[in-house]
């Protein structure tokens, strides 16, 4: 039930009244985030001229605020878009001071930014660092990679990397626990033909460490695999009082899928399988069962006959 009961023109008044009231806050909303403002974004510093005779440590944090001037619009979005830029710091004097002042390269770091979005203070203002010895170190390049490949294709030999190796420089304590460097994450699918790409590496988390170069060159071979049948003789292991053993069958069968191009090539020669003598002697077995322990790299077995061998012992 109605509290209060209005006319059809009176609804009308109040409707029109309402109307006019949101569309003057909207417009009051629409004049007040146009005007200028101050305010303060916090962005991640990164540092470029780094000095080449004396690594580096910073002494506060890797982020900075950042006082922007902007309109009212650009405060209210700044939480989502100004927090992902980078604030790039020039490093060339600390060749001869342990600080730099950001405000004293305002103009240079404003001529990235967007122009109507201008940078106009910094807390803290001054960076300082801390400095020791600069080393060099010589560390292997580890790649990171996702492949999946089509149907009956596969990586078909070894992944090189060039350089596979690569040169990083900084704090002596810093290098020493450093083993390898990693690329940025290399995804491919659907693969059906070798890869060739020029990838970046790792960024340093720390800002005294320098990487070069910083970008490698990946081949990954990749063909079609097929199956194919070859039998290997089974060699008998672990004969430790030299029995006079036969086994049988003497060869098994192996399936195993192999690259189109290496399918030529394979032989019986590229397997070993064994059977442990072992096996009888200590643990009473009848039957011994036929490992491999030799194959082609980036070949799989799909199938051995038989598993198992029987055999005579003459003593």
């Amino acid at each position: 039930m109605a509290i209060i009961k209005l006319s059809a023109i009176e609804r009308r008044r109040l409707q029109a009244f309402v109307t006019c009231l949101v569309f003057a806050v909207l417009a009051w909303l629409f004049t007040a985030l146009s005007n200028p403002y101050k305010f303060t974004v916090k962005q991640p510093l990164t540092f470029r001229n780094s000095p080449q005779k004396r690594a580096f440590h910073p002494l506060q944090p890797d982020t900075v605020n950042a006082i922007v001037q902007g309109t009212g619009w650009q405060m209210l979005f700044s939480k989502w878009t100004d927090t992902r830029k980078e604030v790039n710091v020039d490093l060339q004097s600390l060749d001869t001071k342990n600080f730099i002042v950001l405000s004293s390269q305002l103009k240079q770091i404003n001529a990235k930014k967007d122009p109507d979005r201008e940078m106009v203070g910094f807390s803290p203002d001054t960076l300082f660092f801390d400095f020791s010895n600069r080393s060099v170190k010589r560390v292997p390049v580890q790649a990171v990679t996702s492949l999946q490949f089509e149907r009956q294709f596969a990586q078909s030999g070894v992944m090189t990397i060039k350089p596979a190796y690569v040169k990083i420089s900084g704090p002596a304590e810093v290098l020493a626990r450093i083993n390898f460097w990693k690329t940025d994450s290399l995804k491919l699918t659907d693969l059906n033909e070798s890869v060739n790409r020029r990838i970046s590496l790792k960024r340093s988390n720390e800002g005294n460490l320098d990487v070069e170069p910083k970008a490698v060159s990946i081949n990954i071979p990749v063909d079609e695999f097929t199956e194919k049948t070859i039998e290997v003789p089974v060699k008998l292991i672990n004969n430790r009082n030299f029995y006079d053993v036969k086994v049988f069958p003497q060869k098994i069968k192996i399936i195993f899928t192999t690259s189109l191009r290496d399918y030529p090539d394979m032989n019986e020669d590229d397997f070993e399988a064994v059977a442990d003598l072992d096996l009888w002697s200590r643990q009473g077995y009848t039957t011994l069962p036929v490992k491999i322990t030799n194959m082609p790299s980036y070949s799989k077995i799909v199938k051995m006959v038989p598993q198992n061998v029987d055999f005579i012992v003459k003593k």
